[in-house]
């Protein structure tokens, strides 16, 4: 952590993270604009007007002791970091100006990590890989393969550890050595699903478990759809492999595109229904269709030379790479595509 942040910021962040729902566009935004502590003693005051749209959230604000939460957490291996932190992902300031979906959005107040690694230097070069609980065995294959590739390349891979094509962008990562990030819709130290608990453990152990959600919270809609905004958000571009056209992973695409970064989908068979919402953002022009990792790699590589206003004619798009060959690793029971049962 930095000595930027005030540590009466940080509590009152704590505070808030506490007793408002993740991604709470009445606070959120007001938070980015004037700072946590006068937020904090804005929605304080509102206990004592019973018609305040804060009123029930000052009631729970009275109950939170933010600095036994920060100690329950550090005993817990879990730390809170906020914008200002050494270790903050500063691409996630992208979401003040990002919009709103389905009434979530702007800039976490802090989030929750699980894991010793540092959450800036893994995000700093991270792509999202998302997909469909209910993943056909071509969509888990794809994302597998995928992301095993990316991570091969030096990427670290995004998603958020569901059923289906997320488990197996993990499980891809992992298998080729590298780290992965899961981003969960509850606390981080809430395994969700609970089959997943031991693959949590090794994303944990070799990458990182983040949440916006404070420990001990459960998943519910609401985190679900906020949950993506950061998924998208800590990601340079995102992969939508299977989905369908209302689903978790079209929603992470809409935040990707609502960032003006690169979103991509992997192409499926014309006649599966798991494909149709991947189908339709190609179709639309929403993402462009990619095959393979270097596709992906060009994708992000061209967006950001473009971002930057140079280089974006001199990457070679001719390159095709040959195969991978990633040796054995051990990946916890569970992680197993097929092994995996549909939700």
């Amino acid at each position: 952590m930095s000595g930027d942040v005030d540590e009466a910021d940080r509590l009152a962040r704590v505070t808030l993270s506490r007793a408002i729902e993740p991604g709470d566009l009445r606070v959120t935004g007001l938070v980015s604009e004037l700072g946590a502590g006068k937020v904090l003693g804005y929605l304080e005051a509102a206990a004592e007007v019973e018609s305040h749209w804060g009123f029930g959230i000052a009631q729970e604000l009275g109950r939170v002791d933010p600095a036994q939460v920060l100690e329950q957490a550090a005993a817990r291996g879990i730390r809170f970091i906020v914008p200002g932190d050494a270790e903050w992902p500063t691409q996630l300031g992208a979401l003040r100006d990002a919009g709103a979906l389905h009434d979530r959005g702007g800039e976490p107040f802090g989030l929750w990590v699980l894991g010793s690694h540092d959450l800036r230097h893994l995000a700093g070069n991270a792509v999202a890989v998302v997909g469909s609980r209910a993943a056909t065995s071509y969509g888990t294959e794809q994302a597998t393969e995928l992301s095993r590739d990316l991570a091969t390349m030096g990427h670290t891979v995004i998603s958020g550890a569901a059923f289906g094509v997320d488990q197996a962008a993990h499980r891809g990562a992992l298998l080729a050595g590298g780290p992965t990030i899961a981003v969960m819709p509850g606390g981080v130290d809430r395994p969700y699903p609970a089959a997943h608990a031991q693959l949590l453990e090794t994303i944990a152990e070799r990458g990182l478990v983040v949440s916006e959600a404070p420990p001990g919270a459960g998943p519910t809609r609401t985190r679900f759809l906020a949950r993506n905004r950061i998924t998208a958000g800590l990601a340079e571009g995102t992969v939508v492999v299977e989905g369908a056209v209302r689903s978790g992973a079209m929603n992470t695409a809409h935040w990707t595109t609502n960032l003006h970064r690169p979103l991509m989908g992997v192409p499926g068979p014309v006649s599966s229904v798991a494909s149709t919402g991947v189908s339709q953002l190609i179709r639309l022009g929403s993402a462009s269709a990619v095959t393979n990792a270097q596709d992906v790699v060009t994708d992000v590589m061209t967006h950001a030379a473009r971002a930057a206003g140079d280089g974006a004619d001199l990457v070679d798009e001719s390159f095709v790479p040959g195969p991978v060959r990633s040796g054995p690793q051990a990946v916890p029971a569970g992680a197993s595509p097929s092994a995996t049962p549909w939700r």
